[in-house]
């Protein structure tokens, strides 16, 4: 249960960064506003994702990936 947690607070600190690092070079880049939104808009489909992928893996549904 504990490297579940482990596991749910790694992949909560990626989608953050992930959202933090794309979020600042869209910032800073000029780009027109519906690139922008488009942008957005898939960020957080894909934070989604990998949210309910750690969501389900806490629930026991996802096998978990082990790199031997």
């Amino acid at each position: 249960m504990v490297e579940t947690l482990i596991q749910l607070v790694v992949y909560l600190v990626i989608a953050g960064l992930i959202w933090w690092a794309v979020s600042t070079i869209i910032n800073v880049i000029p780009l027109p506003e519906p690139i922008k939104t488009v942008i957005n808009v898939i960020m957080i489909v894909i934070i989604c994702l990998i949210v309910l992928y750690a969501l389900l893996g806490v629930l026991g549904h996802v096998p978990r990936l082990s790199i031997r």
